[in-house]
């Protein structure tokens, strides 16, 4: 690419409308795309309760966590000896002898990093162009299909197996989250409340800053309706779960709850695909914005990294939040794995007792909402 063309392309980058005329109000948020429908903002709730986490990011770490401690051998003895127990559980991974706990947050960051690059090079995708419902379903189908995989893996000595899998899982559910997560500015857009709201502000009857107030709060309740319709539709699917726990009497030998967390994967996988389906023919595909001149889908990302590395430092308040964001995003994934991992030695890998603790998570966190 030629240097004027790269300046072009950078400039036509860092292009933003302005906030109004007179740079005192927000500018207006037009939808030239269909108006969201009543099925297709409630399809897209119900894509939520499937993609809720359960099969990659709650009891597929678990059941990666309880392959390790079945495989692994006591520190203090000769290697695969004496099995694991209150001296410690460790087994060799990537070149050195480490303590489960240890692999556990290892594979964990290793599934961190991939994300990054995959998302670097993939993310902008939401943005650009036509694929992003494409590529939420590619995700989906992909996680639904690891979900399943879990079935084929229910010994210790397949716990590499389960680590390739944990990593799939956690990659999957976060990329189909994500490409889900980036309909909702369009879907809240085109909402008919917000469309009235914004010929009011045409015909002169309302002002900009009340529309901007309006159209935020609307996006606002979607979130939070959605977040709520999540937990109490994921509550419902764990008190099943307990139910499929009890005729499989998982809590009888250590085999029985080894396959009740496949079991529970694969259900949550076929959960998801059933809650998916309405979405993905509900969706009005709305267009996302054309390259720049001189980009295409592979660079764009990079090229956006770019641009945003280089101009950070003129918005040093957006650039500081945006770096404190990432900080905190980190320490809250680095908290939950922690805190997963903990308690899933503290209830011995009880597939039951894990249930019911995600119950009472779920409860609490609908009722804060």
């Amino acid at each position: 690419m030629e240097t004027t063309d790269k300046d072009q392309l950078i400039s036509t980058l860092d292009e933003r409308p302005p906030l109004s005329r007179d740079n005192t109000e927000p500018s207006i948020s037009t939808c030239p795309e269909r108006t969201t429908t009543k099925r297709e903002l409630w399809s897209y709730y119900l894509y939520y309760v499937g993609n809720n986490g359960l099969s990659g990011f709650n009891f597929g770490p678990s059941q990666f966590q309880n392959l390790l401690f079945l495989a692994g051998y006591d520190p203090t003895h000769e290697p695969f000896a004496v099995p694991c127990n209150d001296n410690g559980c460790v087994l060799p991974y990537f070149g050195k002898v480490r303590d489960i706990n240890s692999i556990i947050l290892l594979t964990n960051g290793i599934s961190f990093a991939i994300q990054a690059v995959l998302l670097l090079a993939i993310g902008a995708w939401a943005d650009y162009g036509r694929w992003r419902p494409n590529i939420t379903i590619f995700f989906t189908l992909l996680a639904v299909g690891v979900s399943f995989g879990w079935l084929g893996v229910d010994q210790p000595d397949q716990w590499r197996a389960g680590a390739a899998l944990y990593i799939l899982g956690l990659i999957t559910y976060q990329c189909s989250l994500t490409f889900w997560t980036a309909a909702f500015p369009g879907l809240a857009r085109c909402l008919p409340e917000v469309q009235r709201s914004l010929s009011e502000v045409k015909a002169g009857n309302k002002s900009l800053v009340s529309h901007a107030n309006f159209e935020s709060l609307s996006r606002n309740r979607v979130s939070n309706i959605s977040f709520t319709i999540c937990s109490v539709g994921e509550v419902i699917i764990l008190a099943v779960m307990v139910g499929i726990l009890k005729a499989l009497k998982s809590d009888e030998s250590t085999e029985n709850n080894t396959k009740a967390f496949n079991v529970l994967i694969a259900f949550s996988g076929g959960v998801w695909f059933l809650c998916a389906i309405p979405w993905f023919l509900s969706e009005q595909r709305r267009p996302g914005l054309e390259l720049p001149p001189g980009t295409a889908f592979l660079t764009i990302g990079f090229i956006q990294a770019y641009v945003a590395l280089r101009e950070c430092m003129k918005l040093r308040q957006t650039f500081l939040y945006l770096v404190f964001y990432f900080l905190m995003g980190d320490v809250l994934n680095t908290t939950v794995t922690v805190i997963a991992t903990l308690q899933n030695s503290v209830v011995a890998y009880s597939t039951l007792e894990l249930t019911l603790l995600l119950i009472v998570g779920l409860v609490a966190q609908a009722i804060g909402i």
